[in-house]
């Protein structure tokens, strides 16, 4: 597989509808037309190919809120397949190597928006990753989960003690990815109950978000919890 990343303002009309095609076959189900918009808001976009085929991709910023450094990825998607979890992993290793370049010997925030707990095999090996089932977020967690939906814009819909934000039945981009089979997604299912109040058909999602250790990206691999 082969892992390209680049500016977004360098996409063209043809790498956009192929992620659209992605994402049509995915719960996201998002079209060229809204993909086109995130070129402006967001700064990098990388994509995963074998042979020349797309398997996944993902827009991302890395930048400091508050001063705090920050990867957020506001969509992703990857083909259904059984080199769905290579892709995501090796798109999420790019992602957090630049990190590592951008921001050396500093802990960095992970954040994106997902619609259901299987996205969260993304956040293996991240640390204090919020929501977390049964646990009450602190003021400091929650006054993280608004700084986030406010970068996302989706702070008038968010609720800051589940971090759920509700739809309006419009397609919102999210952190898309199923494993290839169940066995591969069972670290996912202590993550099931937060999404018990998602509903997909007015495409809510959760704001979630963790914490990469800066001795971990400068590794170059995040643990496996």
């Amino acid at each position: 597989m082969n892992v390209i990343t680049k500016d977004c303002t360098a996409l063209n009309d043809s790498e956009l509808i192929e992620m659209a095609d992605i994402s049509a076959t995915a719960e996201a189900r998002l079209e060229a037309g809204l993909l086109s918009k995130l070129k402006d808001e967001w700064v990098l976009v990388t994509s995963v190919f074998a042979e020349n085929e797309l398997l996944g991709f993902a827009f991302a910023s890395l930048e400091r809120i508050g001063g705090t450094p920050s990867l957020l990825i506001p969509v992703a998607s990857f083909v259904k397949s059984e080199d769905s979890e290579e892709a995501m992993r090796l798109l999420m290793s790019d992602l957090y190597r630049r990190a590592f370049l951008a921001f050396p010997d500093e802990d960095v925030l992970i954040s994106t928006k997902m619609a259901s707990h299987l996205s969260c095999c993304a956040y293996a090996g991240l640390t204090d990753v919020m929501p977390r089932y049964g646990y009450k977020p602190t003021g400091e967690q929650r006054a993280w989960g608004r700084r986030l939906a406010k970068r996302f814009s989706l702070d008038a819909r968010m609720d800051d003690r589940t971090f759920l934000v509700e739809g309006d039945y419009s397609p919102v981009t999210v952190f898309d990815y199923s494993p290839p089979d169940v066995s591969s997604g069972k670290n996912s299912e202590i993550y099931k109950p937060l999404f018990d109040g998602v509903d997909q058909e007015r495409f809510d999602c959760v704001i979630s978000f963790g914490w990469a250790m800066a001795e971990d990206l400068a590794v170059g691999a995040l643990p496996k919890r």
